[in-house]
């Protein structure tokens, strides 16, 4: 079963996806096509894994370490399906990254991975989009690369029985194929992940565990239209927008255009692989 969450008279309401109609409690049928969506759950924490795809780590030459490392993405950064993606002024290095979220369904704690299934409500497209801009003083936390408004859409919908072997997931820029990995590249799997933070960290029903993105993230641009596909998940549909509040210049570290931030932007260690990213101007 798939559920949404939409608009409806102005309220967040829960609705069920009939083929193309979304149907609410009250039995109105609303064309999906119509509806204004908003995320499919509501997580108090969204945890984010590093690197995971296999594709990924070799376009970046990494070693991955013996057991994954994670990021945080604050809730206000939540967007949804067919949401504007803002993208700063005097911000160029916006990337998209194709993945999927596990939603939580119930309080998990201290678990092992075989029983991981259990705690889980379904699972949903995420696009953990980031603003590399802002790499050379958030490297560690990712807390304004990752983090910064509208920059986590999910959605449209929470498949409840879906079995996350062997799927497929790409990611299109303007109708054009940009990402193109399956789930079988995940080096930890979903039950893994959800085990191994729960070590620690309670897990409560709505909470979001993003995935990992396969190779091939790269920045967008003002008027871009980013889907991500999965299999048997649907599609995840965002604008790109010029954001009309300029980055403050009095307070803190600015949007740089670094080696770093241009290396992590266009795929990994451009300098040491020979090759130049191409600079907008």
């Amino acid at each position: 079963m798939e559920t949404r969450r939409i608009l409806l008279d102005g309220l967040p309401t829960t609705v069920v996806r009939e083929g193309e109609d979304l149907v609410a409690p009250d039995g109105r049928r609303v064309p999906a096509s119509e509806a204004v969506h908003l995320p499919p759950c509501e997580p108090s924490k969204i945890i984010c894994i590093h690197l995971n795809y296999e594709s990924r780590v070799k376009e970046f030459l990494a070693t991955l370490p013996p057991a994954p490392t994670y990021f945080h993405k604050p809730v206000s950064a939540l967007n949804a399906h067919e949401g504007d993606v803002v993208r700063p002024p005097r911000c160029r290095y916006l990337n998209y990254e194709g993945e999927i979220a596990i939603v939580i369904g119930r309080e998990c704690r201290h678990i092992a991975p075989d029983q991981a299934a259990e705690f889980i409500a379904g699972f949903t497209i995420a696009n953990d989009f980031g603003l590399h801009d802002f790499r050379d003083t958030d490297a560690g936390s990712m807390l304004r690369v990752k983090g910064s408004d509208t920059l986590c859409p999910l959605g449209p919908g929470l498949v409840d029985d879906w079995d996350f072997h062997g799927k497929r997931i790409r990611t299109y820029v303007n109708g054009e194929v940009r990402q193109d990995g399956t789930t079988d590249e995940m080096v930890w799997d979903m039950h893994y992940l959800v085990a191994d933070i729960a070590r620690t960290i309670t897990l409560v029903p709505g909470d979001v565990i993003l995935s990992g993105t396969p190779a091939n993230s790269r920045p967008v641009e003002p008027g871009d239209v980013v889907e991500v596909e999965v299999e048997g998940l649907g599609v995840l549909r965002n604008r790109i927008v010029e954001g009309e509040v300029p980055i403050r210049e009095d307070v803190g570290a600015q949007p740089s255009a670094s080696e770093e931030v241009i290396s992590t932007a266009f795929g990994g260690d451009w300098e040491f692989r020979g090759v130049r990213p191409p600079r907008r101007a």
